[in-house]
């Protein structure tokens, strides 16, 4: 998950005709997002079962936060 959001942040287009390198980052900022749901959802499964405790939930939403902001404020422009 890290190395998804990492690779989302670290992706610069080289000018105004880079697209792909904007299509990749999106992809891996995207992925990043549908991990974090996946994560949330097994954390809650985990908390329900009282095997970790409620501070879990802080994880899996700061990734998601992460991946949203750079697939709306901080996504890179061409």
């Amino acid at each position: 998950m890290a190395c998804l959001l990492f690779l989302a942040y670290m992706a610069r287009p080289a000018g105004p005709w880079d697209s792909e390198t904007v299509a990749h980052s999106n992809f891996a900022a995207g992925f990043a997002l549908a991990v974090s749901v996946v994560w949330g959802l097994v954390t809650w499964g985990f908390v329900k079962a009282g095997w970790v405790r409620g501070w879990w939930y802080v994880l899996p939403v700061a990734f998601g936060v992460a991946a949203v902001l750079r697939l709306t404020l901080l996504a890179p422009e061409l």
